[in-house]
């Protein structure tokens, strides 16, 4: 028979019950310590050309994410849209994998486009039709991915972290055939009246 009357515990199983609790709380808080104390370890460890590396390609991501969210809502051209489809689709991937990377070395990479890639979509945004057609086709298509192609070839060749290394060398041709994709892209549209 269950007794109705509940035993009180103890006031050293209440002052066990608060140690063991304190001691959960000193483990988890040194877990955090030491985690973020490896990840600064891994970041200092890194060449200072891999960190701006890292930071440099998430950028001209972003850039090219953004840009191409703006062409998808002002463009009527629908090869400007597949185009702008592809690349949002094919840069957000990569986006998350560099984003892993990075985390894995311990640098945070930027959620936003650099300063000059802003003003560059921020004058896109003013601009409409067959105008805004032929800047998206020109500055964010064939322009950014040069620079893009340049920074990735770039690193593909002397980076000093091997994964960095890898991923510039896995993604460098995804790049080069947006390039490609860019300047066809561009050609088309300039014939355009």
């Amino acid at each position: 028979m269950v007794s109705i009357f509940q035993q009180k515990p103890s006031v050293s199983q209440v002052q066990n019950s608060n140690m063991l609790k304190l001691v959960g709380v000193a483990v988890l808080a040194m877990a955090t310590v030491v985690l973020t104390v490896s990840h600064a370890r891994a970041a200092d460890k890194l060449a200072p050309e891999d960190k701006s590396f890292l930071t440099n390609a998430a950028e001209a991501g972003n850039a090219e994410i953004n840009a191409s969210q703006l062409a998808l809502q002002k463009s009527s051209d629908p090869e400007i849209k597949n185009f702008a489809q592809r690349m949002f689709k094919d840069h957000s991937q990569v986006g998350e994998d560099l984003k892993k990377l990075a985390t894995a070395k311990g640098v945070t990479v930027p959620d936003d486009p650099a300063m000059a890639a802003k003003a560059k979509i921020l004058l896109l945004s003013k601009l409409d039709g067959h105008n805004f057609d032929k800047q998206y086709a020109g500055m964010i298509g064939v322009s950014a991915h040069k620079d893009a192609v340049t920074l990735f070839k770039k690193a593909a060749a002397s980076a000093k972290d091997p994964d960095i290394k890898q991923f510039a060398t896995i993604n460098l041709p995804t790049l080069q055939q947006h390039l490609e994709m860019a300047q066809e892209l561009k050609t088309s549209v300039d014939a355009e009246k």
